[in-house]
């Protein structure tokens, strides 16, 4: 028999090797390499002082003419320009964008998604060439109007409150004909593209890229780069039905696309064996879920001040706790652990708290695949019909839009449905939703804690810090430093700088694409390795639609009414600044 001591040593070798046996881990490595190879690639000294240079002289310019009453047409021009400038645009930004492309657009020929040949192109860019043409008129055109609004304004030396807002909201409208002109000149010179090759490169970089960390762990790696490809050439089609015109329209993504072809397989000829040993879904997600950190800046979250706060951090736990004891007490579900997912994706942000929420309570695999199901069909509910409700109900912007990123659980989706009601709105949205992740970890640490000290806790037995610890998700704090060190790295640099360098760059040019690439792979596994049958018995009663449709609905309720208090009531002064 060990000695006690033996016992702690023990854990303490298994600690150690965990550091490169086990996938939460790995997802940290892999994580950070990536954001390593961004940093260098768009966050360099030389990159910021090159983009510092452009960037001064309009900076200049907006602060002169932040002075006047209104923003006039030097200001809106000066911000333009200066959002042209991004670290993404080098050599670098280029070769990444190449490679990391998901397949294009399309209608009625999905080929149109991979392939297009200069005579197409041609005739596409013919069409679309009327409509730049039209924009530019239309530019010329408000800039005239601007121009005399702005000339009345000031020779009445900015004293009149009523030519101040019309040479401001004439600015405006011309700086939106800008981009409208700016969108159409580039629907209009489209160039032709071939993306078989560079997606098979990129499917071969992606295999393997992760079948290091399956090295490590112990894996078969020939095995799994076999089945990885297989199930990398679902997730293009998956991204390519995703964007079809039809599913565009009706929010129907990649990611759900995904799921439902694995599953056919899965159902139908069954997923093939050689397959298999690549249905690693945690380890993808988990590694995409790392890189989510850096997108949760601090500033970002500061930016829309307390209400946004009260809005994802206040009723998120209220809907989660309530959510859960509904269906422990009322539903009286068998299942604890599917229990507390389900209400972890409603009530959180989706998948990404779900995964979490599952390490933390040991949930089943196919519980996982329920409550991932469940999330995805309302999510595409909820984009659809909430942006429609809201613009019928005339609701404001803010309003709308913090309402959407508290209830709707995909990051993607909520800035979809943001966009449908206005920029304040995607704006709002996508905030409110990048604060809400940020509890992620905590939910994870306190599910950790509950299910260890409560729901599987042995009468009599002590429950040791180690045993939350290894229950505690580990890639959860590869979320967490990457947001804490990619939010000092943007305070940092300032808002432009920091715009131009992270958002632009880091972010956009390489971990986000990646992500993205990630959590569609994740999601084809998720289908592949989902037998309707085992699932079947989860159903009983339809109990956990029941209370994914009860929780999502006093979710709905309570973010309203809390959105409404804290950005019209409480603190109106800020809401008028968004």
């Amino acid at each position: 028999m060990k000695k006690s001591s033996d016992v702690v040593i023990d854990k303490a070798k298994s600690s150690w090797t965990d550091l490169w046996t086990k996938e939460d881990y790995w997802a940290i490595w892999l994580g950070s390499v990536i954001l390593i190879v961004a940093f260098f690639a768009f966050a360099s000294s030389s990159t910021q002082e090159e983009l510092n240079e452009k960037i001064a002289p309009y900076q200049a310019i907006l602060k002169a003419e932040g002075e006047k009453p209104f923003k006039s047409i030097a200001w809106f021009a000066a911000q333009e320009k200066k959002n042209t400038f991004t670290a993404s645009k080098n050599e670098l930004g280029k070769l990444f964008k190449h490679y990391l492309t998901t397949p294009h657009g399309w209608t009625s020929n999905i080929v149109d998604s991979f392939l297009m040949s200069e005579e197409a192109i041609a005739a596409k860019n013919i069409a679309n060439q009327e409509k730049y043409t039209k924009a530019q008129a239309k530019t010329a055109q408000t800039l005239e109007v601007a121009k005399q609004a702005e000339a009345v304004a000031t020779a009445a030396e900015f004293k009149d409150v009523n030519l101040n807002r019309v040479a401001g909201e004439t600015a405006l409208v011309w700086n939106k004909a800008v981009q409208a002109e700016t969108k159409a000149k580039t629907a209009a010179s489209t160039k032709p593209f071939n993306l078989f090759f560079s997606l098979s490169v990129l499917g071969i970089i992606l295999a393997g890229f992760f079948s290091v960390g399956m090295f490590f762990m112990g894996k078969p790696v020939p095995k799994f780069i076999v089945g990885f490809l297989f199930i990398f050439v679902i997730a293009v089609l998956a991204q390519s039905i995703g964007n079809q015109s039809q599913m565009k329209y009706y929010g129907i993504g990649g990611e759900a696309w995904a799921i439902i072809i694995g599953m056919v397989i899965a159902n139908t000829v069954g997923t093939p064996k050689f397959v298999k040993p690549a249905l690693e879904v945690e380890y993808y997600i988990k590694t995409g879920l790392v890189l989510l950190g850096a997108e949760v800046l601090m500033s970002k979250i500061l930016a829309i001040g307390i209400p946004g706060i009260f809005v994802a951090w206040v009723v998120t736990p209220i809907v989660l706790v309530c959510t859960y004891i509904f269906g422990q007490k009322v539903l009286k579900m068998e299942s604890k652990t599917l229990n507390i997912v389900i209400s972890a994706d409603m009530s959180v942000c989706g998948t990404s708290a779900a995964i979490a929420t599952a390490a933390a309570c040991r949930a089943k695999k196919e519980e996982l695949t329920l409550s991932i199901g469940l999330s995805l069909l309302f999510t595409a509910i909820m984009m659809i019909v909430m942006p429609m409700f809201i613009k019928a109900m005339g609701m404001p912007q803010v309003l709308g839009g913090a309402w959407i990123g508290g209830t709707v659980d995909s990051t993607g989706a909520v800035t979809a449905a943001g966009a449908f009601l206005g920029d304040t709105a995607m704006a709002v949205a996508a905030t409110i939703k990048m604060i809400q992740n940020v509890l992620i970890g905590v939910t994870a640490f306190c599910v950790a804690i509950y299910w260890a000290t409560k729901v599987d806790r042995v009468e009599g037995q002590k429950v040791s810090p180690m045993e939350i610890w290894h229950r505690f998700p580990k890639f959860v704090l590869g979320f967490l430093a990457a947001s804490i060190i990619f939010s000092a790295l943007s305070a940092e640099l300032g808002k432009d700088l920091a715009k131009a360098v992270v958002d632009e760059g880091v972010i956009k040019g390489l971990s986000s694409p990646l992500r993205g690439w990630f959590f569609v792979i994740a999601f084809t596994t998720i289908g592949l390795a989902t037998n309707f049958r085992e699932l079947a018995k989860y159903f009983k009663g339809a109990k956990p639609i029941i209370l994914y449709v009860c929780g999502q609905s006093f979710n709905l309720c309570l973010t309203l009414l809390m959105a409404w208090i804290m950005f019209y009531k409480v603190f109106p002064e800020i809401t008028a600044t968004l």
